[in-house]
């Protein structure tokens, strides 16, 4: 009960905060607090399989773009708004099913390649199809009518939102048998396969909840932006911060890929106002890091350790050097 309780009470907290930034003083916060959400739902997604199943998927640009492209061409159709972003959902988890259905036969660094692929032809199939999409001049998307403040709050709760029911559902998920099914495919698939599990059944189900919630994303940030083109849509870089952002928290875990986007985009926050020119740096210097020191991520570092090595290293550097 403890270990359900505490993630939970944390979230509520960090929830709360998300939702009275807004108030805090102006337009910035709300668009970084919506930046916020936005990128904690796309690390959630991304530790259905990759975290949970020990999955490397690099194919969250893939459907981020498809869901995208696919609520804000309906939506300018005529179809409303909400039932533009529940088409794009609906498409983007069919061809994941089928997607999935292929490249989760790969495992590793092959599986890894697949999934970089599916963004780069998903990317070059939306950019060839000028008629429908506009190609390389991009797509403006209807924007939601109403003062800038009401628009920012409605994309802000409705990220929020999200956001909530993707945790709600990773809580269920840790606790299940299918949590535990995908925890055992991360640890050794052989055996999983030999006590019973259906382990391409459950890889399948994890991979598409993780481009389902991707594409839902993608339609929501479509409206919200009321522009998309194929290379920020696809952007490959997308698709490495995703998984950094839960590695960093801790992948595998509840609170982890909340704790890692949170960290993350704060201090890309951070790096973008001071730093400009050094802001892509931010991403190799997060990924040297978690390699080297933080391979398990912040939740599951050992803060006690870490404190004595420091004392420890404080206290026996003045000495060396006196001496």
């Amino acid at each position: 009960m403890r270990r359900l309780t505490v993630p939970n009470v944390l979230f509520s907290i960090w929830v709360v905060v998300l939702c009275m930034l807004p108030f805090v003083e102006s337009s910035y916060y709300m668009h970084l607090a919506t930046n916020i959400a936005l990128f904690t739902i796309l690390a959630q997604s991304w530790n259905f399989i990759g975290g949970f199943s020990g999955y490397p998927s690099f194919s969250t640009a893939a459907f981020f773009g498809l869901g995208a492209y696919a609520g804000a061409i309906t939506q300018n159709m005529g179809l409303p708004m909400e039932l533009a972003w529940i088409f794009a959902t609906v498409l983007v988890s069919a061809l994941a099913a089928l997607f999935g259905f292929i490249l989760l036969r790969l495992r590793g660094h092959y599986f890894a390649i697949g999934s970089i692929a599916i963004v780069e032809v998903l990317r070059l199939s939306i950019a060839s199809a000028t008629d429908l999409t506009g190609g390389g001049n991009g797509l403006n998307v209807r924007f939601l009518p109403g003062g800038p403040e009401y628009v920012g709050m409605v994309f802000l709760y409705t990220m929020v939102g999200l956001m909530v029911l993707v945790f709600a559902l990773t809580v269920w998920v840790d606790k299940s048998r299918f949590g535990f099914g995908l925890r055992c495919i991360r640890q050794n698939e052989d055996a999983a396969n030999m006590v019973g599990i259906n382990t391409n059944l459950y890889k399948i189900i994890a991979y598409v909840l993780s481009a389902s919630f991707c594409g839902t994303v993608g339609a929501i940030y479509a409206s919200w932006a009321g522009y998309i083109d194929p290379t920020d849509s696809f952007e490959i870089l997308l698709t490495l911060k995703v998984p950094v952002m839960a590695m960093l928290g801790g992948a595998g875990t509840v609170m982890g890929p909340v704790l890692g986007a949170a960290a993350f985009s704060l201090l890309e926050e951070i790096f973008w106002a001071n730093f400009l020119e050094y802001n892509r740096a931010i991403l190799g210097v997060v990924i040297v890091i978690l390699i080297f020191f933080l391979p398990r991520g912040l939740l599951k570092l050992d803060y006690h350790t870490l404190y004595r090595r420091l004392l420890h290293y404080a206290v026996r550097n003045p000495r060396e050097r006196s001496e």
